[in-house]
Order: structure tokens, then sequence, then C-alpha cells
């Protein structure tokens, strides 16, 4: 579990594909890692298999986070944000956020305003239908807040948040440009309430 505020941002040293699958290397900067702990890669949610003392740690993505997920654009030198696993004495600065990416978005603006920035982004009909204004909503890990909310007639949604400078800076959105696909992950609480709500 985590809580989608971005600890640091990894560099990829290497991402080799084979055969549907990919081994990531990063460059976390975590000096005390452990063999099986969760790290939180773009929000995806990763198992380190391999790692040492200066950080360096390896990741196995599968065939099914691969289909999910924007991993598969992971390139050398490319920068990731990362999120360990919360404790129980962890304070819940950002909201819920298991590390389960259940879709793509595309980003459809970016406006500087006031120092921050204003961006816009695509949603599939099957993530829109989890997001309100003001609710809760994770953008390659972050944990954001919705501003608005704008329902398309083809079941997709525009949705729109504001970025202020702090996270502009420690997070990868710095690196991103318009068309490019963000890794979501909807309010795991909308989607109980569906399933409880179904007849």
């Amino acid at each position: 579990m985590f809580s989608g505020i971005i600890e640091s941002l990894g560099r990829v040293e290497a991402a080799n594909f084979d055969a549907g699958k990919l081994m990531l290397q990063v460059a976390t900067g975590f000096p005390d890692l452990t063999l099986g702990e969760s790290v939180a890669i773009n929000g995806t949610c990763l198992t380190v298999v391999e790692f040492d003392a200066q950080g360096l740690a390896a990741f196995y993505a599968s065939a099914e986070t691969l289909a999910r997920t924007n991993m598969g654009a992971l390139r050398q030198g490319g920068l990731v944000n990362l999120e360990r696993a919360v404790s129980l004495s962890t304070r819940l600065s950002g909201h819920l956020v298991q590390g389960h990416v259940d879709g793509l978005a595309k980003l459809h603006s970016i406006t500087p305003e006031a120092g921050a920035y204003k961006i816009e982004l695509l949603l599939p009909p099957h993530l829109a239908k989890y997001c309100v204004e003001k609710g809760s909503i994770a953008l390659d890990g972050i944990s954001l807040t919705l501003n608005v909310v704008t329902d398309l007639a083809s079941g997709e949604a525009l949705i729109g948040l504001t970025i202020i400078p702090h996270t502009w800076a420690h997070t990868n959105l710095q690196t991103r440009a318009v068309g490019d696909l963000i890794n979501v992950e909807s309010d795991v609480f909308a989607k109980y309430v569906e399933r409880l709500c179904k007849p």
C-alpha cells in the first residue's frame, strides 16, 4: 500500500524487453532496500528482485503489467517516480494507493499558470466513471485532486488538475509532453461502492 507522495525520482539504468516481459534496473537512491520489498514505480507496484548498497535495484514486470501500464515506454536514462510502501506509522499525506494501475490516460494539455501548471487528461470510459470533482486520483503514482471532470458524449472524460510547483519539480511530470500516456489508478473506494451497489 502507498500514499501517492513521491519520495524521489529514479533513473532507469536498463530496460530489457524479452518475450513479453521487462527486466528493469533503476538507480533508486535508497541504500536500505530489502529483497522482496515493494516499490511503486510510476505508480506501479513492483518487487525488488536484486539490489546493491548504492540503491541500484532490479525489478521484473510481467506481460500483464506491460499491457495495463506505461512501463513499456521506459528507456535507459528516463526518470521515474518512486515511492516505498507505507508503514503503520506513516502519515497519510496523499490517499490510499494500491499500486495497481487501472489503465492509461492521454495528456491533453499543459498550461503554466502563476508558477503552477494546469494539466488536462483524457480518460477512457472505464476510468472516467470513477472520477468526481475534488476526488482523488493517482497519476504515475502521484496523489492528486481532481479540479474539473467534464463528461464527453463518447463516454470519456476530460479531467483538469493543478500541479503545484513542488510537485512539478519533484516528479517526472516535468518531463511529460502532450500526447504522453499516464498511468491511472482510480480511487479504490469508488470501485468498492460500484461493486456493492450492483443488484
